[in-house]
């Protein structure tokens, strides 16, 4: 098999995956998952697509993260795998989409207005 290859994205954070047959191995930045990930929610996040084929012990995973927070990078390497895991085997879909696993959440931090300490927040207003 040869090399398949996806991109994620969620929020600030772009996930670049490099799915080849394996062991089940998952390196991300030349690190393995449980170094970069020591949460065990972010590291389940990241195997979700993997567990819901059953096939988390049949590829290796390669991936180049950039960008945003952990979970945020968790999210967006979801997306990747997911992705990659479909260009595979286009029948996988049905499941993933099922799982909610193909779909970009779209939702980004909104931008600062003028005149405005954040986004939404006003200044005190003072009656008198």
């Amino acid at each position: 098999m040869e090399v398949t290859n996806a991109i994620g994205r969620r929020k600030a954070a772009i996930a670049r995956v490099f799915v080849c047959a394996g062991k089940g191995q998952i390196t991300i930045n030349k690190r393995p998952l449980d170094n970069y990930f020591p949460s065990t929610m972010l590291q389940y996040i990241v195997k979700q697509p993997l567990n819901t084929l059953g096939v988390a012990e049949t590829y290796d995973i390669r991936v180049n993260l950039d960008g945003g927070g952990y979970k945020g990078q968790a999210e967006a390497l979801r997306l990747a795998i997911a992705r990659a895991l479909v260009k595979i085997n286009p029948d996988d879909k049905k499941a993933l989409k099922a799982a909610g696993f193909m779909t970009r959440d779209a939702r980004e931090v909104e931008r600062k207005k003028p005149g405005r300490p954040k986004a939404r927040k006003r200044f005190q207003f003072s009656k008198r």
